[in-house]
């Protein structure tokens, strides 16, 4: 049986498309108790929240027919954020040069989060450029790698 999440990225696709966007990511995940299902999009230019509103409303009805998930559950559709989590390699790939936190699960060197510029990802391993040297994480090592934005 397929993954909720994949099957709502499925039924996903064509509204997001629709409304002239991408998408980024579908997240499940229970949060103080309650289920939310999270579709996460993007827009060159930036997404508003008119393009949250014409996605919404036709994947709504979408998941209201195919039903994919037992329960009930919270449903959002969201801009993917100016410090969006990188997870997919094409993610890493669009993002190569751009600068990103890497967030360890166990402390390195008395330390679990590492900014840099991303230099390279390599079936989960990542690579940055931090402080004029260069650190490698392997995917065992990390819990979430996202853009860094300085504002």
């Amino acid at each position: 049986m397929a993954k909720v999440t994949d099957t709502v990225a499925a039924l996903a696709l064509p509204a997001v498309e629709g409304a002239g966007c991408t998408l980024w990511d579908v997240e499940y995940v229970k949060e103080a108790g309650s289920w939310f299902l999270r579709v996460y999009i993007d827009k060159e230019g930036g997404v508003s929240i008119d393009d949250c509103e014409a996605v919404s409303r036709p994947l709504s009805d979408l998941l209201d027919q195919a039903d994919p998930i037992e329960g009930s559950y919270t449903f959002e559709v969201s801009s993917a954020g100016a410090d969006r989590a990188l997870k997919k390699p094409e993610h890493f790939q669009q993002f190569l040069g751009q600068e990103v936190e890497v967030k360890l699960y166990r402390p390195r060197e008395g330390r679990k989060e590492f900014v840099g510029v991303l230099k390279s990802y390599e079936e989960g391993d990542v690579t940055l450029e931090a402080g004029g040297e260069t650190v490698s994480f392997g995917k065992q090592e990390i819990a979430l790698v996202r853009l860094y934005p300085r504002f």
